[in-house]
């Protein structure tokens, strides 16, 4: 299953090294959760994959736990 084109809209997108940084992974694995669909992605032009900035941080804040309080 392939990647939708990127259309030019105005989200702000994000390089599978950016996802990669916020999550502590390699880009590859950032790529295999796209593959996945866990993380859905878009395509440049040149064939880049791109992600969607608020899609990122919603898998982010998902995966995140706020520690309790003492």
């Amino acid at each position: 299953m392939s990647a939708p084109a990127y259309n030019g809209q105005n989200d702000a997108l994000m390089t599978p090294g950016q996802v990669a940084a916020l999550f502590h992974v390699d880009p590859k694995t950032v790529t295999r959760w796209a593959h996945a669909g866990r993380l859905g992605s878009l395509r440049t032009p040149g064939g880049h994959r791109r992600f969607r900035e608020a899609e990122v941080m919603q898998l982010l804040r998902s995966l995140t736990t706020e520690a309790a309080r003492p």
